[in-house]
């Protein structure tokens, strides 16, 4: 019966995101179904087959070292002089974007990162029907993480409309950092943390598809590079791609910047975007401790989490659990919301390996991602840094939309791991 439950649920999942789509009669169904439909194939492979947990773990490893280099300047710039080191959050999340932002520049500066982009983004585009950018970064972000992916991103950010930019700051709601995964797996089932990686990335794809559904010419459907831009942009509104093309090479191109110049400024960039990061971080934490104050005025058992708790309710039921069990994951997916992943594996890590198996890996696959509300602080500080106003507004304007996109692809995710774990 829980199964049925289970099968129902999703359906219903996928019910809610037609419901909210700002265009339901541009929905692409036909990617949708062959998303849907991969990712429970992939769902099915991960959950009984080695290998596939064998890739993904090595890929995560070999980002991992990346961030591990970052550290060491880290510790360099901080242990010397007896300063405390930073939360983890700032650690691991926000001071690697000195190493990552610079080192995906000179990628792109050098002409690599396009090329990547183009050839990946145009094979997974042919599988999910989507942009190449789009389908790109939806990888990109499985290892790097929300800001780290979008800093890297902001040439291409920059040339595409403001819809596309909306679809990616949703699709950053349901991204982890490859140097977070290991403190995950300390705490949670490394089976069901790796499975999930690659499961939000199509999930990402299929709920940001549904909910805003953004129709791009073969003209915009291009990757930036640096110099040759602007004439591609120019013309890209005049429907062809032969005049853009030949404008180009008839256009002088600029001179290049030199390259140290280049590598300074954007070691400069990376260090206003962590603060601009950091200071949306503090502020969306501290309005919602303000309102969960508020709100223990009125009662004490009100909080924020408690009432998430609740409206979860019904969604945690729906993934085939008795009343008591819904009720208590509906709680640690409140209080993932409100706070985030770590504060739940926090308490529950010490009796996880007690759980039955499909409550261990729909908790599990629920938490693996940074979907909460300081979150959303994190892209709007993001998009600030890189995008001009008009389309950080569209961002801002849709941050309903962008905690919407990142609960469903949640849901989506746990859902459908969950129908293969019993």
């Amino acid at each position: 019966m829980y199964l049925i439950i289970n099968i129902i649920g999703l359906l219903v999942f996928i019910a809610l995101a037609v419901l909210f789509s700002k265009n339901r009669s541009a929905i692409n169904w036909r990617s949708v179904s062959i998303m849907v439909v991969t990712n429970l194939v992939l769902a099915w492979l991960l959950t009984g087959f080695p290998v596939g947990r064998a890739i993904v773990k090595g890929a995560a490893s070999g980002f991992n070292e990346l961030i591990s280099a970052a550290g060491a300047g880290i510790d360099f710039a901080l242990k010397p002089t007896g300063m405390a080191l930073p939360t983890p959050f700032v650690v691991s999340a926000l001071l690697p974007i000195l190493l990552v932002v610079p080192l995906f520049d000179i990628l792109t500066y050098i002409g690599v990162l396009p090329f990547i982009i183009k050839w990946i983004g145009r094979g997974l585009s042919a599988l999910s029907g989507q942009p190449k950018f789009e389908s790109f970064f939806s990888v990109e972000m499985m290892f790097l993480g929300n800001t780290e992916a979008l800093a890297v991103s902001g040439l291409q950010l920059n040339q595409m409309k403001a819809s596309r930019n909306l679809t990616l700051a949703m699709m950053s709601m349901s991204c982890v950092t490859a140097s977070i995964l290991g403190s995950y797996m300390q705490m949670m089932p490394a089976q069901y943390i790796l499975t999930a990686v690659p499961i939000n990335v199509l999930n990402a794809l299929i709920v940001t598809s549904i909910l805003n559904p953004v129709d791009v010419t073969a003209e915009e459907d291009t990757i930036a590079t640096i110099g040759a831009a602007a004439p591609a942009a120019e013309n890209a509104e005049s429907g062809s791609q032969e005049l853009a093309e030949e404008e180009i090479a008839k256009a002088e191109k600029p001179a290049r910047e030199p390259f140290f110049s280049f590598l300074g400024d954007s070691i400069l960039g990376a260090g206003k975007l962590i603060l601009i990061i950091a200071a949306n971080v503090i502020a969306f934490v501290a309005l919602a401790a303000l309102v969960d104050k508020i709100l223990g005025w009125v009662n004490p058992w009100l909080s924020l989490e408690h009432i998430l708790g609740i409206v979860m309710f019904p969604f945690a039921w729906l993934m085939g659990f008795s009343t008591t069990h819904a009720f208590d994951l509906a709680q640690f997916m409140g209080t993932k919301l409100v706070t985030n992943e770590f504060v739940v594996m926090g308490k529950v890590t010490g009796d996880i390996a007690h759980f039955a198996p499909h409550y261990k890996a729909v908790l599990t696959v629920f938490l693996t991602s940074f979907a909460n509300l300081s979150t959303i602080g994190m892209i709007i500080g993001a998009f600030k840094g890189l995008v001009n106003k008009e389309k950080n507004e569209v961002i801002a304007k849709n941050v309903v939309y962008l905690l919407l996109s990142g609960i469903l692809v949640s849901l989506f995710s746990a859902a459908m791991v969950g129908l293969f774990v019993w």
